[in-house]
């Protein structure tokens, strides 16, 4: 077989990861791809982008879309934060590109938390997949691993209720149990085809963007629960100063005055701690010596207005 010449029956294609916040979507996804792809932590919407995880194999390749978490505009507690009695835009404008990659995709995962019944957000998007997905929808009860023997039909029951899914499997993300069956499940339905992306590429996220990410990682690992809907991270500068060494600055943007303070800490020393940090994450992308600088400035209202999201890389992709 020639080099670029693609195996027979070879398959390729996209797999929407959709669910409400913080279901371990983008865990499935980096436990699948190998690497770490898209930020994770205990924080609700901490994905705010789509971002593309790819898996390559000699018989597939398998595009994961890790999505926004969508919420239910009626939702309390795991739904976005409000403002003077409205939703920022930025969150309207995250579940809205979530919602759109159904139309754009060969396969939809729905990741519920199958600890526990379904929440109204979880029937909300049960809902929408019923109305909008044209492809299969498999169903994926993470966290299974915490179920008690007890729950286990009536929980599997009541998600089988709230979604129309062409096959359905409980997993653990962070145990990896039963990981391999549900990609098997996500095998048997992806159409045949060529590679899409080189086989060496994880993602398809520029360094640049995978930088603001990590760093905003380590804002939303080390501050209060004030600080995360309010962070934003933008690269000011990237320069490879030699073929082992890289300059970045980065700015970090906080909405209020005493949210500054917060990421700063005293003396410095919390600003200090998710610099160096993010500085070793950032090191492991790129494989050499990293240079971090940061900022933290204060942008009222960023999340409010469309040019500044524009301005961050928010929407549209």
């Amino acid at each position: 077989m020639e080099q670029n010449e693609t195996p027979q029956n070879h398959r390729s294609g996209f797999v929407a990861v959709v669910g409400k916040p913080n279901v371990g979507k983008s865990t499935l996804i980096n436990e699948y791809v190998g690497e770490k792809i898209t930020i994770v932590s205990d924080k609700p919407q901490t994905t705010r982008r789509i971002i593309r995880g790819i898996l390559t194999r000699p018989d597939a390749q398998i595009i994961f879309v890790d999505t926004p978490g969508i919420y239910h505009a009626g939702s309390r507690g795991r739904g976005p934060q409000k403002r003077g009695g409205h939703t920022p835009l930025l969150n309207r404008v995250m579940v809205e590109s979530a919602v759109n990659v159904l139309d754009e995709v060969d396969i939809v995962v729905f990741v519920v938390d199958g600890s526990r019944p379904p929440t109204e957000e979880d029937k909300h998007i049960g809902g929408l997949l019923n109305d909008r997905a044209q492809v299969p929808v498999l169903l994926a009860l993470n966290k299974s691993d915490l179920l008690k023997p007890i729950d286990v039909q009536p929980v599997t029951e009541a998600y089988w209720a709230i979604v129309k899914h062409a096959d359905w499997m409980r997993v653990s993300a962070t145990r990896r149990d039963n990981l391999d069956k549900l990609l098997d499940q996500i095998l048997a339905r992806l159409p045949e085809g060529p590679e899409l992306f080189s086989p060496e590429q994880v993602t398809d996220q520029p360094l640049q963007v995978m930088a603001a990410e990590l760093i905003r990682e380590q804002v939303l690992v080390h501050t209060r629960q004030e600080i995360p809907h309010s962070i934003a991270v933008a690269i000011d500068e990237w320069v490879d100063r030699s073929p082992t060494l890289t300059h970045i600055g980065a700015t970090i943007y906080v909405e209020r005055d005493s949210q500054k303070g917060i990421v700063i800490g005293a003396r410095g020393a919390m600003l200090k701690k998710i610099g160096q940090q993010a500085r070793t994450a950032i090191e492991g992308w790129v494989g050499h010596q990293v240079y971090l600088e940061l900022w933290v400035k204060v942008w009222d209202k960023w999340r409010e207005r469309e040019a500044s999201l524009r301005e961050l890389g928010y929407g549209g992709q």
